[in-house]
């Protein structure tokens, strides 16, 4: 197997009245059009959460074959989330993707997965040089190795995982933006202003 998704579901949904991987936007769940986005560009997907009543939550809107996996780390956080899912992914290269991304473009990534082959990560990269780590494809078992590592020194940021990987690939969103013009992709909802933001962006781009 070559492609794996990690869908990352352990985040807070402080500010919205129900769990946010279960909110609504265009009459789908966020967590359903994140899982819809890397039907067939995937080989597998995973999801990895806080709990088990979150996977029961959510196992009820996603297809069967989509696994679930529980992040045990204390403290919790996006690298303890990513490292649980780099050791369940059988794939030899691995997606990462937040579950609050209602956005996400298969065009964009299957881009990162055609620009993977013998490398440790394609990152995305703004001009100023911020990063998307959780929009990147890693190779699964270094990712991994490196993941360890940067927890066990105490870390819990992707970056300082990334610190540790030789031959790391970035692409720039200028590139992305060929194939995303507003760089929708990595549109995250974190509050409920997103929420209604994300509505607006549902909207077709008026023509100029």
């Amino acid at each position: 197997m070559d492609k794996s998704a990690i869908i990352l579901a352990g985040g807070s949904s402080k500010g919205f009245e129900e769990d946010k991987g279960l909110l609504k936007l265009d009459n789908k769940p966020l967590l359903t059009r994140v899982v819809g986005a890397v039907k067939g560009v995937a080989e597998e997907v995973i999801v990895v959460t806080s709990s088990q009543d979150r996977v029961d939550l959510y196992s009820k809107i996603v297809p069967p074959t989509v696994r679930f996996v529980i992040n045990d780390y204390e403290p919790k956080g996006i690298l303890a989330g990513a490292s649980v899912g780099f050791e369940a992914a059988q794939g030899k290269y691995s997606l990462l993707l937040p579950f609050d991304a209602p956005f996400v473009s298969k065009e964009v990534i299957s881009l990162l997965f055609d620009l993977s082959n013998f490398k440790s990560a394609v990152i995305p990269r703004t001009p100023d040089c911020e990063m998307e780590p959780q929009q990147a494809v890693y190779n699964t078992a270094i990712a991994l190795e490196a993941a360890k590592l940067a927890i066990a020194e105490g870390e819990t940021d992707l970056e300082e995982m990334i610190s540790k990987l030789r031959g790391v690939r970035y692409i720039s969103t200028m590139v992305i933006k060929e194939l995303d013009p507003d760089l929708k992709t990595f549109f995250t909802i974190y509050t409920p202003l997103d929420m209604r933001k994300a509505v607006v962006m549902l909207k077709p781009r008026r023509s100029q």
